[in-house]
């Protein structure tokens, strides 16, 4: 796998992917044109850990019809402002049962993503899952 960076302006740099793709990170105040490179991390955990879910919940034939997974992280308060710790809420909608929910993040987290597992060397992973249903959502935190 390759990427580079090429800094294009002020603290905007376009990074670049071997497959072709580019994303522009912006570590300005406000990140007005992209996201910080911290930013790009929790956007690239989250992905990593949707795409386990998914696959292992349509692998189980399981209903699911949406799912949302946002992050929320603490970093230490000195250079280098390494993540500590990270929440992530996974929104699940559909009739999936719990027990597949919860194995499948679980699996996630201590199995397949890639992210989650270079992450969790800093800073310590906790989740909770939110069940989206016709009368509002259930929670389970983990």
């Amino acid at each position: 796998m390759i990427a580079e960076t090429v800094w294009t302006k002020e603290m905007e740099f376009e990074g670049r992917s071997e497959s072709g793709h580019s994303v522009v990170f912006d570590a300005g105040a406000g990140h007005v044109n992209g996201p910080s490179p911290m930013e790009a991390v929790l956007m690239a955990l989250c992905s990593c850990t949707s795409v386990d879910v998914v696959s292992i919940l349509k692998k189980k034939r399981e209903p699911l019809t949406s799912l949302t997974v946002s992050a929320t992280a603490e970093q230490s308060a000195a250079p280098p402002r390494v993540f500590t710790k990270i929440l992530l809420t996974y929104r699940i909608g559909g009739a999936v049962s719990k027990k597949a929910a919860e194995d499948a993040v679980d699996l996630s987290k201590n199995k397949y993503c890639s992210v989650s597992k270079m992450l969790e060397k800093a800073a310590k992973i906790d989740f909770r899952i939110e069940y989206a249903n016709d009368s509002g959502v259930d929670d389970l935190s983990k």
